[in-house]
């Protein structure tokens, strides 16, 4: 039978039930534009038009906080049919509401930024992502989900650049938009695209791994014996993933200064949890990276990193300890089961990378969070624009979490959108400066929780 290929189809001028084609207008690419109407809101022009109403009646919809614990609610893969229906369903109803409330948002920017070609590309993105699964009703057939899934992988891979893309159209237009605002946007975009990436990779993942409308009597031990559901690792080692980024982060490190830093692991190293591991494996590269970065600049490369791993209590554990029916991290006692088989591995942990690398000064501390392209004044070329590539940073050219790529080096993102995915789950990252000494920097991350229901 027929399989999921990620493939990417061209945005022809088809139209569905609600859905017309209209001309892809053609913008100047220097990004900027007569004042006057800057802020006079419209339609940004578009390739594909879905009725306002629609778009409105979706985006009234409350944005359903998404937990681990949500998406594996509907088990271990291989997957029945049920099971498979049944996610199918749920992802669909959450992408429809998340990308209208995207819609929205863009459409309440000016409109002279929405113009952007950068901007506006995500515009025309979101709009056909939404006009391709606005067609596809309750799915209810193996051959609905097989069409539905491929229709994911599409979105999945329309949206891999969205963070970049945005930067930029963000740096052209910073003439009409203070960086406050561009910091509001994109603290909630970075976030409501963790989300809706995470829900429809989930569902691609449980399709692959069970397919049910191929022979049933298949034997797949892999899957048996895995500790994956999805995209997510319920048994994921921390300390596999931080020696991982080490050795690739410090390769880096040799190449531009000579040495390469070393670390050192302690704590609980054999805790295990579960997480998702594109997620981790982004903050700790970001993480390592500036502090590998510090130790070497301030010639004490023969001090290693160290790395403490410390599991949270186990839940019941916290449960003998209150008194209150409700647990510190807000899960509420009741009587549903526990989700099974995920109740060993700890339900969280603390990282804590200590660097001798000299602090932070107190004038730079309060900025380690902002998007720093924000700065940016209208002399300083863009990131990207040069023609040599010699004078380019090859720690910048590190981190790629959810199909992000380097082209997103120097713009100014990769703390912003490391702190965004540690705190999506209810995590957090701390930073603690000694100027003169080191730093402290305080990873936790929160694992599976009890479903919304």
């Amino acid at each position: 039978m027929k399989c999921v290929h990620r493939t990417i189809r061209s945005h022809s001028k088809t139209s569905h039930r609600g859905i017309v084609s209209s001309p892809v207008p053609r913008y100047n690419s220097s990004g900027r534009y007569p004042s006057p109407s800057a802020h006079k809101w419209s339609h940004p022009l578009s390739s594909t038009a879905i009725a306002d109403s629609e778009i409105a009646n979706l985006a009234s919809n409350p944005l359903h906080k998404l937990r681990l614990a949500d998406l594996v609610k509907h088990g271990r893969p291989p997957l029945s049919t049920e099971a498979l229906f049944s996610s199918a369903n749920f992802t669909l109803d959450l992408l429809l509401i998340r990308l209208a409330h995207r819609i929205q948002a863009l459409r309440n920017l000016p409109f002279i930024v929405v113009s952007n070609p950068n901007i506006s590309k995500i515009y025309n993105n979101y709009l056909h992502s939404l006009s391709t699964l606005l067609p596809h009703k309750t799915i209810s057939t193996l051959e609905d989900e097989i069409r539905f899934t491929e229709v994911l992988a599409d979105l999945v891979e329309t949206h891999a650049h969205t963070i970049p893309t945005l930067a930029r159209g963000f740096l052209e237009c910073r003439k009409y938009i203070s960086p406050t605002e561009v910091t509001r946007f994109l603290d909630e975009h970075l976030r409501a695209r963790i989300g809706t990436r995470l829900v429809a990779e989930q569902h691609i993942a449980l399709h692959l791994s069970s397919q049910p409308h191929q022979a049933q009597n298949r034997p797949e031990p892999s899957i048996e014996l895995s500790s994956y559901n999805g995209v997510i690792d319920t048994a994921l080692d921390p300390a596999s993933i931080i020696n991982s980024c080490g050795n690739f982060v410090s390769e880096f490190c040799e190449l531009k200064y000579g040495v390469r830093p070393t670390w050192i692991i302690d704590g609980e190293p054999d805790t295990t949890f579960a997480f998702v591991p594109v997620h981790l494996e982004y903050i700790i590269t970001e993480l390592l990276k500036n502090a590998f970065r510090a130790t070497v600049e301030s010639g004490r490369s023969s001090e290693p990193v160290v790395i403490t791993i410390a599991a949270e209590p186990e839940l019941s554990t916290r449960i003998a300890n209150s008194t209150s029916g409700k647990t510190n991290d807000g899960i509420i006692l009741d009587d549903n089961p526990p989700i099974q088989p995920f109740e060993t591995p700890a339900p969280g942990v603390t990282i804590r990378i200590r660097d001798r690398g000299g602090g932070i000064s107190p004038e730079v501390l309060p900025n380690v969070w902002s998007y720093s392209f924000t700065t940016f004044s209208d002399d300083d070329e863009l990131p990207g624009q040069t023609h040599n590539n010699s004078n380019m940073d090859a720690l910048n050219v590190l981190s790629g979490a959810g199909g992000e790529t380097s082209s997103i080096a120097g713009l100014g993102y990769g703390l912003p959108l490391g702190r965004a995915y540690a705190e999506y789950f209810g995590g957090g990252i701390e930073i603690q400066s000694l100027y003169g000494w080191g730093c402290d920097v305080y990873l936790r991350l929160k694992g599976l929780g009890r479903p919304n229901k």
